[in-house]
C-alpha cells in the first residue's frame, strides 16, 4: 500500500471504501506476516498456568503406578463368586492406600481393602463393603458381583509412553495436575511475551489527573492493560502521548527497542492529527490500515524492525473489537498457542438491528433463555463506537456480514460467544 493510497479521506462513515480489505483477509495478512516466538524457559509448574507449552509431554510411568481399588471394600478372587445363594470367605490381612498387603490370596480367603490401595496378589475383584456382611474375622456375600469390579487398572489414567500434553497448549489447572502426577517439578513454556502499549490524544487525561474543557480520561489503556492481562504477556504501559509528530516518532523508536508488539490507540484515521500511520510509514512497514468492519474500521497493522505493530482506533468500543478480533488471535500466535476459533451460534435476533451492506458489523448483544426456554440474543442498547457500556453489559457480539442489510425481529444471526475469547 503506497503513501497516495494512505492519504485519500474516506470518511469511517462511509459503508464502502476501496482501501478497506474485509477482516477475514485482515487476519490472513497478519497471520501470514508474524512467527511464533522460540526462546523457553523452564519454571516451576505451580507457575505455569496460562503458559504455553513448548514441548510435548509424554508419560515416563503408569498412573496409577499399579492395580488398585476403587472402593472402601473386600478383595476377592472371582473364583469365589457365588452362582446362587452365599458364600463365606475367610478375613486373611488389610491393604491400606500407600501400604499394600504382602498376602497371597488362596481360595476362600479375602483381604480387607481401602480406596486406592494396591490389589492383593491373587485378587481380581473388589466387594463394596456395603453389600457385605462380616461376623468377626469371616464375610458373607451373594450373587450379583461382577469379576473384575471395582479395580483400577496399572495406568489406566496415564500409561508409560501416551502423550499427554501437546506442545501449543495453554496450560489449565487439570494440566497442571496432570504434570504433577507424573512427578515432574518444572515444564518448558515459552517465553512471556513483550507487549508495548500507549494512547494518542491532546484530549486524553489519566486517571486521578483534573479535567480541564474538552477533556476526557483515557479508558483505553486500562481495557487493554485488562485484556493484555488475561494473555499473560510482560506489560509496559508507555501512558498517553500527545498528538505530536517528534513525540509519537519518540514513543514508536523507544517501543521498537524494547518490545515484541507495540499497540497504540488512536493516530490512525484520517484526521489532521492522526500522526501514528505516518510514522509508522516513515519509520517501518504498513501492511493495511483500514477494514470493512464497524465498529474499528481505521485499524493499522505493521512492523518496525522486529516488533510487530498493531495500531488500534481511539473509540474505546472500537478498541475491544478490534483488539478480540485481530491483535488476540495474533498474540496467541506469537507466544506458540495453537490457534483456535471464537464458538459460533446461530440464534434469533429478538433486536431490531438497523445496518447497511458494505462492511462487517459487531454489534453487542446479550445471549439468554427467554421464558419458553429457547435461547435468543438481543443488543444491548445504543451501539456507537464510544458508548463503552455496550461492552459491559455484553456476553456476546452479534456477528452482521458485509452483506446483511439489516435484521428483522426473530431473524437467525451469528453470535461470537465472549466465553473463551475475552
Amino acid at each position: 500500500m503506497n503513501d497516495n493510497d494512505i492519504n485519500k479521506d474516506y470518511s469511517c462513515m462511509d459503508d464502502y471504501d476501496p482501501n478497506s480489505i474485509l477482516p477475514d483477509e485482515a487476519l490472513k495478512i497478519i497471520f501470514n506476516n508474524i512467527s511464533a516466538l522460540t526462546e523457553t524457559e523452564s519454571i516451576p509448574i505451580r507457575e505455569s498456568l496460562g503458559r504455553v507449552l513448548a514441548n510435548n509431554i509424554t508419560s515416563e510411568i503408569n498412573v496409577p503406578s499399579g492395580r488398585n481399588s476403587a472402593m472402601d471394600g473386600y478383595a476377592i478372587n472371582a473364583v469365589d463368586l457365588p452362582y446362587s445363594g452365599k458364600i463365606s470367605l475367610k478375613l486373611v490381612g488389610s491393604s491400606f492406600a500407600g501400604k499394600p498387603s504382602s498376602v497371597k490370596l488362596k481360595k476362600g480367603e479375602c483381604v480387607r481393602i481401602m480406596t486406592g490401595a494396591i490389589m492383593p496378589d491373587g485378587s481380581d475383584t473388589v466387594a463394596m463393603q456395603e453389600i457385605v456382611e462380616r461376623a468377626g474375622e469371616t464375610i458373607s456375600l451373594g450373587i450379583g458381583i461382577k469379576a473384575g469390579s471395582n479395580v483400577r487398572e496399572a495406568g489406566e489414567d496415564l500409561a508409560i509412553g501416551d502423550l499427554i500434553l501437546e506442545r501449543g497448549m495453554e496450560l489449565t489447572p487439570a494440566d497442571i495436575g496432570l504434570l504433577a502426577s507424573l512427578g515432574l517439578a518444572k515444564v518448558s513454556v515459552y517465553r512471556k511475551l513483550r507487549v508495548a502499549f500507549f494512547s494518542t490524544g491532546d484530549e486524553l487525561r489519566s486517571v486521578g489527573d483534573k479535567l480541564d474543557n474538552g477533556a476526557i480520561y483515557d479508558s483505553n489503556r486500562y481495557t487493554l492493560y485488562g485484556m493484555l492481562t488475561r494473555l499473560g504477556v510482560d506489560i509496559i504501559d508507555m501512558g498517553v502521548v500527545k498528538d505530536n509528530r517528534k513525540l509519537i516518532d519518540k514513543a514508536l523508536s523507544d517501543a521498537k527497542g524494547q518490545s515484541d508488539v507495540l499497540i497504540t490507540s488512536g493516530g490512525v484515521s484520517v484526521g489532521e492529527a492522526d500522526y501514528v500511520k505516518e510514522s509508522l510509514s516513515k519509520y517501518g512497514e504498513v501492511d493495511f490500515w483500514k477494514v470493512a468492519m464497524k465498529p474499528g474500521r481505521p485499524f493499522t497493522f505493521g512492523k518496525l524492525g522486529s516488533t510487530y505493530f498493531f495500531g488500534l482506533p481511539g473509540n474505546p468500543v472500537s478498541v475491544m473489537v478490534t483488539f478480540y478480533q485481530f491483535v488476540q488471535p495474533a498474540l496467541k500466535r506469537i507466544i506458540g498457542e495453537k490457534p483456535t476459533v471464537p464458538t459460533l451460534l446461530k440464534v434469533p435476533c429478538i433486536s431490531k438491528l438497523k445496518k447497511r451492506p458494505g462492511r462487517v458489523e459487531y454489534q453487542r448483544g446479550v445471549l439468554e433463555y427467554d421464558e419458553a426456554g429457547r435461547m435468543i440474543v438481543r443488543k444491548t442498547g445504543a451501539q456507537g463506537s464510544g458508548i463503552l457500556r455496550s461492552m459491559a453489559d455484553a456476553n456476546c457480539f452479534i456477528v452482521l456480514p458485509l452483506e446483511n442489510s439489516g435484521v428483522s425481529p426473530e431473524d437467525l444471526v451469528d453470535v461470537q460467544l465472549f466465553h473463551g475469547l475475552v
